[in-house]
């Protein structure tokens, strides 16, 4: 009898928890009231074009002035009456037909309402929370994207239009220019710095190589396209800069460390110097700071006073005032 009694409780049990998950996923709405709602808004229509079609008659089917005004007035009334009375019956069946559920099942999803601590695991309504983010995020991106695309038009068409009659042509590229440019405007700086001495070599075809001696200080391997400096590297006067065959050796470091932060912030002047429309004005003002180096080994720092830091002269030279700094005074 008692296990008899708890199948039952259990099978009961059972029912209420599915009827309740039935309810809970139901969206509330009364299906009945719901179907005559929809009648009672067919009859609110009609009532409401009956009223149109009277005013649209006016009055007429009458003798005398004053009896089409009675009858046109009395059937107006009634037509109103009519309205009035199915609007009456449309708010109270809205009332029975009940309000939907804000939580809208979204397939599986839905499941997660039927969490009972919802209170502290809201999953569900985040994830609407979420899907209406998504919705509107994607909506507003469209719109970005209608307008941008726009935008783009309208500048194409202005290029294209009066406004690029007076855009200035552009410029001949300068990657590859005559060797004899080339020749000219390293040969007019050599005479500038009439203590440095500037020997051009064409070791692979069009492509120069410098070989610059700056008095008896140092002796810099240029690496040149056309007239952009590719890199450079710095040895001391004594160094050997050629290989074993006679070609200059454009890869090795110096052995002194000195030469070798000077190799360095050649390197930073090639990356400060840049003006790809007038390379010519780029390479001369390279070389005059290159230049800047005649005195290495006489000049002071100009932040500290000394001549020796660490064992060093100060390597570095500004790229605008030419002054010196040691490696860690000019910060």
């Amino acid at each position: 009898m008692f296990h008899g009694h708890s199948v039952t409780s259990s099978v009961s049990a059972s029912s209420r928890t599915t009827e309740k998950m039935a309810d809970v996923v139901n969206v509330g709405v009364n299906l009945d009231a719901f179907s005559h709602a929809i009648s009672g808004i067919q009859a609110l229509r009609s009532s409401v074009s009956r009223v149109f079609e009277s005013l649209k008659d006016g009055m007429k089917n009458r003798e005398t002035l004053e009896g089409r005004e009675k009858q046109f007035i009395v059937e107006f009334q009634d037509n109103l009456q009519a309205v009035n009375r199915d609007l009456n019956e449309l708010e109270r069946l809205s009332g029975l037909v009940g309000r939907p559920s804000e939580s809208h099942p979204l397939h599986n999803s839905g499941l997660l309402s039927l969490d009972p601590v919802q209170d502290k695991t809201p999953l569900y309504s985040q994830l609407l929370q979420a899907y209406k983010w998504s919705n509107k995020l994607q909506y507003h991106a469209g719109l970005a994207s209608s307008l941008l695309n726009q935008q783009s038009l309208k500048r194409s068409a202005n290029q294209m239009g009066a406004s690029a009659k007076r855009r200035p042509k552009v410029q001949p590229s300068t990657l590859v220019l005559p060797p004899q440019y080339v020749d000219d405007v390293i040969s007019r700086i050599g005479r500038m710095f009439p203590d440095m001495t500037i020997e051009l070599f064409r070791p692979n075809g069009t492509s120069a190589v410098l070989l610059v001696t700056l008095g008896k200080v140092l002796k810099a391997i240029v690496v040149m396209r056309s007239l952009f400096i590719d890199r450079t590297v710095v040895r001391g006067f004594n160094e050997n800069v050629y290989n074993d065959d006679g070609k200059l050796d454009i890869w090795t470091k110096s052995q002194y460390q000195v030469f070798q932060k000077v190799t360095d912030h050649a390197t930073t002047a090639l990356l400060h110097y840049q003006l790809p429309q007038m390379p010519d004005v780029v390479v001369r003002s390279f070389m005059t700071w290159l230049r800047s180096y005649i005195k290495l080994f006489q000049s002071s720092c100009q932040r500290c006073g000394r001549f020796l830091q660490d064992g060093l002269p100060p390597t570095w030279r500004d790229f605008r005032t030419l002054e010196a700094f040691h490696d860690t005074c000019r910060m």
